[in-house]
């Protein structure tokens, strides 16, 4: 019972954080560890522990997994090149620059400890800076290639941290093996992650149920991170594997699965994000009173020099990395150098996160400065969420990354809408030569010409101004119904099932004729 209060209490203080984030306009990520730094130095708060192997299993795939989704596959292979840079020359490159640190600070310290510690700060966490990029209006291949690292930097990220607490433990490491190990653990969490994927797929056409698919694909990124775990392969790499493929399938289930997966995943998405968030700031409170050993100015110019590190370490690697392949003409001719404010935010949105914080926990008890390793882990991400969290945003408007928004339909929405309008327009012209059923079909091709008519003019204004005054009169409409409705259920009595089956309708009509008008307004 003391469990259950402790969650829905947590759970009600990320929703207040959430709210207070929004209301003084900062990224909740940020809010939601201070906020719990609060909490855990009120008197008498009990310490909450976080056990480090429930933390990796539990909060990472379903976060993982939900990105991979969302993913756009063919931006994310065009993009390949960048991603793996980032995902794996740049968490390689931070980890040793913060162990060259922590051995010029402390120089007993032990090479393979001090190489934990890179592995463990080393990886960005996109989530953290995906509720400043969200509301900003970036470049696509921008937004790709954070995206993209994310995904895969965590898998390199946790090989060398495996190994760097293998070779602590046992006084020994090979680089030869390591290599060897690193692509034979990633080439099996690939086969497995889509074995997974290709199961739940073929799985949904046999359930025709779409709480039933949901829950299996929720159900699907742990049977992936389990699965690759049992068999010592990257569990990491499976889940983001089964998550692509299960994107890219999509449109193999049913609308209704899609709309009721993705609020469902929204929902899990921001629990788990809060959660993360704010029991990373209930931690430290902990971690403190085990480190009297050390004088505070000590570990002050430890937690600055790492988190220092951590962020200039990534301006050394991506600029380079980002100016030199372009030398080459191929690369050149089909990837130009982007502006140098876009590499600037590429930078400056490396904040730390969930996978940081599993790591640091992950560490056995027996470790060798255990203590003072998850107490420099845990300013690290504190340091990049407050820090580069707070400026994130603007630092992308000081720099002019941010995309103004166009007036109306894009171009490429209103080609996409266009074909569907004229398809549709070309069957229902079909349906009315049938001599028997076309006079249904003769009723209905008005309205499939009007639409075909706006869209093909969907660029000039007074066709723009127009179609915006339809969707408004649409919505006054449909509100007018549903008022209706609700009269009929007070004065008349209505069955509660159908008046849901009903009110969904009209929610999702208006949904649409929201997103359409939108599009039109903007």
């Amino acid at each position: 019972m003391a469990i259950l209060q402790v969650l829905l209490a947590l759970m009600a203080a990320c929703v207040g954080f959430a709210l207070l984030a929004r209301r003084i306009r900062l990224p909740y990520p940020v809010v939601l560890v201070l906020g719990g730094m609060a909490i855990a130095f009120i008197p008498g708060m009990p310490e909450v522990e976080l056990d480090p192997q429930f933390a990796l299993a539990f909060f990472l795939p379903p976060l993982l997994q939900v990105s991979a989704i969302r993913t756009d596959w063919a931006a994310f292979k065009t993009s390949i090149r960048p991603i793996l840079l980032l995902a794996v020359g740049a968490v390689l490159f931070t980890a040793f620059c913060i162990a060259a640190a922590v051995k010029l600070l402390i120089p007993g310290f032990p090479w393979a400890a001090a190489i934990a510690l890179g592995a463990i700060v080393a990886p960005p966490d996109a989530v953290a800076a995906s509720a400043v990029l969200q509301k900003l209006r970036l470049p696509r291949r921008l937004v790709t290639v954070l995206e993209g690292e994310s995904l895969i930097n965590d898998a390199t990220a946790l090989v060398l941290y495996r190994f760097a607490v293998v070779a602590m433990m046992a006084g020994t490491f090979s680089w030869s093996e390591a290599g060897i190990t690193f692509i034979t653990v990633s080439v099996g969490g690939v086969a497995v992650g889509w074995a997974i994927g290709r199961l739940v797929i073929l799985a949904g056409r046999r359930l025709q149920d779409s709480l039933l698919e949901t829950a299996a694909s929720f159900i699907a990124c742990f049977a992936a991170f389990f699965a690759a775990e049992a068999f010592h392969l990257s569990g990491v790499i499976a889940v983001v594997t089964a998550g692509l493929v299960l994107g890219r399938a999509q449109h193999s289930f049913t609308a209704r699965t899609r709309s009721e997966s993705r609020a469902v995943w929204t929902f899990i998405e921001f629990v788990l994000n809060s959660m993360v968030f704010i029991l990373i700031g209930l931690q430290l409170n902990g971690i403190l009173d085990r480190l009297h050993d050390y004088h505070g100015w000590h570990l002050a110019l430890l937690a600055g020099t790492v988190s220092a590190v951590l962020i200039v370490s990534r301006f050394v690697w991506v600029f380079p990395a980002s100016w030199l392949p372009r030398q080459f003409p191929s690369i050149r001719r089909h990837d130009p150098m982007p502006p140098w404010g876009h590499i600037t935010v590429l930078c400056w949105a490396g904040m730390r996160g969930v996978v940081s914080l599993a790591a640091a926990l992950s560490l056995p008890v027996t470790f060798p400065e255990r203590d003072l390793l998850v107490f420099l882990s845990f300013c690290a991400i504190l340091a990049t969420l407050v820090l580069q969290g707070t400026t994130l945003e603007w630092v992308i408007r000081r720099l002019g990354v941010e995309e103004t928004r166009r007036t109306g339909m894009s171009v490429e929405e209103a080609a996409a809408r266009t074909l569907v309008a004229h398809a549709s327009l070309r069957e229902m012209e079909r349906r009315a030569e049938d001599l028997l059923a076309g006079a249904i079909a003769q009723d209905l091709l008005p309205e499939y010409r009007d639409r075909v008519r706006l869209l093909d003019g969907v660029n000039q204004g007074a066709i723009a101004a127009e179609r915006a005054a339809r969707l408004e009169h649409r919505l006054h409409a449909l509100r007018a119904g549903r008022d209706r409705l609700l009269r009929h259920r007070e004065e008349d009595g209505l069955d509660e099932e159908l008046m849901g089956r009903l009110t969904e309708e009209l929610d999702l009509e208006e949904l649409r004729l929201r997103r359409l008008l939108g599009a039109a307004d903007h």
